[in-house]
């Protein structure tokens, strides 16, 4: 299988350069391991996984043996099986001056990653890695930061084809996972039903917290069929027959193993009776087609779901755009008690770009009338617009653009 380019390669090479320490989280399959090996290739650094109970058990029992056996530079598979290594690589960091000696993959971001702040404080860099996005697979690399101008937006148009409804609900139907690209519908269904039954589900077993795996089961299903919604606790737990204390446990488990992706509700203490629940998303749009039991991209695109699912799909694709910038964003929605809705609020630089996500090729231009809200607040408002299936940019007013959907 040929290897696809990663827009984390460029983040990750410049991190290693200064940490001592990277720390690549992120679900299981999504090409971790792929890449590091790849950026690897010419380098005479030592592999090892934690996958082989050997190995996993030694650096368990004792760590210090452990590197004596596997020297830095080193890359560690699935290091959240032997979370006693961090202290060892901690007093290993501190005794050279070295860059990039340790490259660490992995998959249960949900406790490891308290563990490898506390333990590797100013030592390790952690980045999180998704399954692919559009443009990963298509091979564009944008050269310009996404600031929503509509200079930025025409700069970035001249790389891509036109906007195609039918290739964007292919993409949104077969997702992004590395493995899952060249196969047939058949193959694809049974990619994922394996994907949940061993890799999943075990690894929610083995994180011990979850007692009842076949409510849990019900559980990523019910969440899947509400996907591109805000979350509603109650049917969670009516679905899945379980309790709403425990509809917000396992909704931090699969956000923590990189299943789902929460998008928090915007806070600003000058705007009043905001919303306080999140909105619930999967961050690979082929699992939650396929837990919804979408067989086919026709299906899904033709179905009732099409909207709700082209909403995940636009919110998964700026969050992998923004997790692989040089520049850090914080990605919110807005609501208010009026049942006034923002789809999204991209803030940075004390700036916030108001986005609507609609699927229509023409949607109407007052929906940016919404974004006056902003102007109630101290904040900058900057470029946005409604993120669509249009096949070129072009202006609303000043500040607001219709957005093809492939140019984020």
């Amino acid at each position: 299988m040929e290897y696809i380019s990663r827009h984390l390669e460029r983040k990750f090479l410049k991190m290693s350069s200064f940490f001592k320490a990277v720390l690549v989280a992120g679900a299981r399959q999504v090409g971790k391991t792929t890449m590091l090996k790849h950026l690897a290739k010419g380098q005479t650094r030592t592999y090892v996984s934690l996958d082989v109970k050997m190995a996993r058990e030694l650096a368990q029992d004792d760590p210090v043996l452990f590197f004596q056996t596997y020297k830095p530079p080193i890359l560690i598979d699935e290091v959240q099986y032997a979370p006693a290594l961090f202290p060892q690589i901690k007093i290993i960091c501190d005794e050279s001056e070295e860059t990039g000696q340790f490259w660490l993959t992995g998959s249960q971001q949900y406790k490891m990653m308290e563990v490898a702040r506390e333990s590797l404080a100013g030592r390790v860099g952690i980045l999180s890695l998704y399954s692919l996005s559009q443009s990963e697979k298509a091979g564009i690399v944008f050269t310009n930061e996404l600031d929503f101008s509509l200079a930025c937006l025409q700069e970035r148009q001249s790389l891509v084809a036109k906007n195609n409804i039918i290739s964007v609900f292919e993409h949104i139907w077969r997702g992004g996972m590395p493995q899952a690209q060249y196969a047939d519908e058949e193959q694809r269904q049974e990619y994922f039903e394996s994907y949940i039954n061993t890799y999943l589900m075990k690894d929610i077993a083995q994180l011990g917290e979850v007692r009842d795996l076949l409510r849990f089961g019900k559980f990523i299903t019910a969440c899947a069929a509400l996907a591109g919604q805000i979350v509603n606790y109650t049917t969670l737990a009516e679905a899945s027959d379980i309790s709403v204390p425990t509809v917000r446990d396992w909704l931090a488990i699969l956000e923590g193993l990189g299943i789902i992706y929460l998008l928090r509700p915007y806070a600003n203490r000058e705007l009043k009776r905001l919303v306080k629940a999140p909105k619930l998303y999967f961050c690979d749009t082929g699992l939650a087609a396929h837990l919804s039991l979408w067989l086919t991209p026709q299906t899904l695109m033709n179905g009732a779901a099409n909207g709700p699912f082209f909403e995940n799909y636009v919110v998964a694709e700026l969050l992998k755009s923004y997790s692989y910038s040089p520049s850090k964003a914080n990605i919110t929605y807005f609501r208010d008690s009026n049942a006034k809705e923002i789809d999204i609020f991209i803030e940075e630089n004390n700036m916030i770009h108001p986005l609507e996500i609609k699927k229509s090729a023409n949607p109407n231009r007052r929906e940016v009338k919404k974004f006056s809200i902003l102007g109630k607040t101290t904040v900058e408002t900057g470029a946005g617009g409604i993120i669509c299936m249009c096949e070129e940019p072009i202006p609303i007013d000043p500040l607001n653009s219709f957005i093809p959907c492939n140019l984020i």
